[in-house]
């Protein structure tokens, strides 16, 4: 008798598709925000330090929107969730055309933090949206499966950002054409989600049926931030897109100045660091069969202080591929510390959603710390991040007692 859950059933495919396919969107828009931090240093001739504000822009909308972008899906479900999300997106894409007519490093990071309100509110339904389309005992593997595509957007962002931007005219039309470009697939893909017909979903947050326990869930009565897994969880996503936010910002600049390649040639590097990402995230998926997430997390936050402590001594190569290994790692941190925070909170589960969302400020705040050590040294700055693997290290070493339900 088999009772390994399934995967999803039959009745979500299409869902889970679409649903997926934003996780895409929303990896071309982050990794190419990197790609326009090195380029508004060039063409508006502002320091690292000023240039990691696009970072800000882009993870501040996600601590501003968390919270109204939980209450709005709780209100009017997860279909009106992702509508409002694709709306905000496309908006922001377009406001590139007045920022770019007027060179305004303000008027871009305006645009950005629409667009990125967007894509907060996509990020907040897309999670537990996914979770929902099955069996909670395989909620991780399918978020985890469903990230893999954000690093698929991560690869083409930084892809179409050289080709367009670095070996396209060296100022702020390519970059106002892109967005447009950019602006219009999006709201064509708002218009085929409003004809897509969403069947009854039964949460499955609701009861502790994962992995790791079938029993019904304890102290159901308990207040929000009264579940110390879920806490942990918000802690541990600041610091994770904290670290995600200072590595990739000064990608490109490490490649320029320390393996001295062309901005264009740095940016496909970083492409092919997302592929690392996408890898990790289907190996994480296939692994999590076998090991628990919680366990995986922590030896991945391992590796990661490991790869970071080699890129922070400028070895030429050596530190640049343990660069590229910073993403193999960090690959199923994200979705993983997400479906782990929302493991057994029943009712509150959007609302916790929201909180985990709004962690990704961190992903703002890093960065400008980052970049004021990279002014004079861009190796250093990748001392920084070992303090969030840490975090994330103990978030998962710590995750079993801090979830009683968790055996």
């Amino acid at each position: 008798m088999d009772n390994q859950p399934k995967f999803t059933e039959r009745k979500y495919l299409v869902v889970l598709l679409f649903v997926t396919s934003l996780f895409l969107m929303w990896g071309i828009s982050m990794t190419m925000g990197d790609v326009l931090n090195r380029h508004f240093q060039k063409v508006l001739n502002i320091s690292k330090a000023r240039s990691a504000y696009v970072q800000f822009s882009i993870f501040g909308a996600y601590f501003v929107m968390g919270i109204p972008a939980g209450l709005f899906m709780k209100r009017y479900g997860y279909k009106a969730g992702v509508l409002l999300g694709l709306a905000l997106y496309s908006i922001g894409a377009f406001l590139f055309i007045p920022a770019a007519d007027a060179e305004s490093f303000a008027g871009f990071r305006g645009a950005l933090f629409i667009l990125a309100c967007g894509m907060a509110t996509l990020e907040a339904v897309a999670h537990p949206f996914v979770a929902s389309l099955g069996d909670q005992r395989t909620s991780d593997q399918r978020v985890n499966f469903a990230q893999a595509f954000n690093g698929v957007g991560g690869i083409i962002g930084p892809i179409v950002g050289s080709a367009v931007i670095f070996e396209g005219e060296q100022d702020l039309v390519s970059v106002k054409h892109l967005y447009v470009v950019i602006g219009a697939v999006i709201a064509v893909i708002a218009i085929a989600f409003a004809f897509i017909k969403v069947p009854p979903l039964t949460d499955p947050h609701v009861v502790a049926t994962d992995l790791y326990s079938t029993a019904e869930v304890a102290h159901a009565d308990k207040k929000l931030f009264q579940h110390k897994h879920f806490v942990f969880a918000v802690v541990a996503q600041l610091f994770n897109v904290a670290a995600q936010g200072g590595t990739w910002a000064f990608f490109i600049n490490y490649g320029h100045e320390v393996m001295h390649l062309t901005d264009a040639n740095a940016s496909r590097f970083f492409a092919l660091s997302m592929v690392m990402m996408m890898v990790g995230r289907f190996a994480g998926t296939y692994l999590m069969r076998f090991i628990a997430p919680y366990k995986l997390l922590a030896a991945f936050a391992m590796g990661n202080i490991l790869m970071c402590l080699i890129v922070a001594q400028g070895f030429g190569w050596v530190s640049f591929i343990s660069l590229l290994f910073i993403n193999f790692f960090f690959s199923i941190m994200f979705p993983t510390i997400f479906s782990l925070g929302l493991k057994n909170m029943g009712r509150q589960t959007q609302q916790a959603s929201s909180f985990i969302v709004m962690g990704v400020v961190g992903g703002g705040l890093f960065p400008l710390a980052m970049g004021l050590i990279a002014n004079n040294n861009v190796a250093h700055a990748y001392y920084l991040p070992i303090i969030c693997y840490a975090v994330i290290f103990l978030f998962g070493f710590n995750y079993k007692r801090l979830n009683k339900q968790a055996v």
